[in-house]
């Protein structure tokens, strides 16, 4: 055969078969995702067992060296000396009555300054948000002294006022966020409604407020965890013991030289299970809500 034949013929061109199907790749690769999202988990899990870990042990088991990551002897005992070092159930409910307090103030607030910023016309209106919004950049720790005097020149301090009035006037985070999401739904809703005979409270509380169940999820949430973990404020506010939250009766665990780490790991504990149990309960809402108002705003 010529030379011209040769190159006139067609090459054969060989076909390499993936070494694994696509099944089992795909298999691979979301197991190696769920294995390395365990590791993390467990690795951020760690605080969580050693706080559960030191609060069942006894008081000496816990400087053991090298460390004992299981206790001995669990001390379930450790849990009852809590309640007989400090009255936690009245600091449990003082810290239930501020966080009631606060969400029902930014319940209250929030809708009002956001829905009047998105949909009412006033003179003014740009400036008194940007206003709003640039208190954010402003630290609490530049307006602590100025309320302190405040409140006690109106005799207000060692009650709940202090921690629970700011609350009735609106978070700016929280008025930024729902004004956002409420820009986003259409005027035509509140041109129907008007239509139909409603006025202005009637729009917002039956038209727009039902539909900002996920901005409304974030800001329970995180008040409720703001509340809940305040330490500074209580301590700066309230002097009678009778008055204390949970935070400044964990305070009481720490001696002037020598500290109860059992003790105070437990009370602890007992501290964290509500905010997880709040967590796990709307962690799905609230996870929705998060990324339907970074989607929308």
């Amino acid at each position: 055969m010529s030379e011209t034949t040769l190159r006139q013929q067609p090459r054969s061109h060989t076909v390499r078969q993936p070494l694994l199907p696509a099944r089992w790749r795909r298999f691979l690769e979301q197991a190696i995702v769920y294995l390395v999202l365990t590791t993390l988990a467990a690795f951020f899990m760690i605080p969580l067992y050693w706080m559960l870990s030191t609060a069942l042990k006894s008081r000496w088991e816990v400087f053991a060296w090298p460390v004992e990551w299981v206790p001995a002897h669990v001390q379930w005992s450790n849990f009852a000396q809590v309640f007989a070092r400090i009255p936690f159930w009245r600091y449990a409910a003082n810290t239930t009555v501020l966080v009631i307090a606060n969400v029902v103030g930014e319940l209250f607030a929030v809708p009002l300054a956001a829905y009047s910023f998105a949909r009412l016309r006033f003179p003014g209106r740009n400036l008194l948000f940007f206003v709003v919004i640039a208190t954010m950049m402003v630290p609490g720790q530049v307006t602590m002294i100025p309320l302190f005097a405040i409140f006690q020149r109106a005799r207000l301090v060692n009650t709940y006022w202090p921690l629970v009035l700011p609350a009735f006037g609106g978070g700016a985070f929280y008025i930024f966020l729902m004004h956002q999401y409420i820009r986003t739904l259409p005027r035509d809703l509140d041109d129907a409604a008007r239509i139909d005979g409603a006025g202005t409270w009637a729009i917002l509380y039956r038209v727009i407020m039902p539909l900002c169940k996920p901005p409304l999820t974030i800001v329970v949430v995180y008040t409720f965890m703001g509340v809940w973990n305040d330490f500074l404020h209580p301590l700066i506010y309230l002097n009678d013991s009778n008055l204390f939250t949970l935070q400044l009766g964990l305070a009481m665990f720490k001696g002037r030289f020598d500290v109860e780490w059992n003790l105070l790991m437990a009370a602890t504990l007992m501290t964290v299970v509500p905010l997880l149990v709040v967590y796990f309960v709307v962690q799905r809402q609230l996870i929705g809500g998060i990324a339907s108002v970074g989607l929308k705003g």
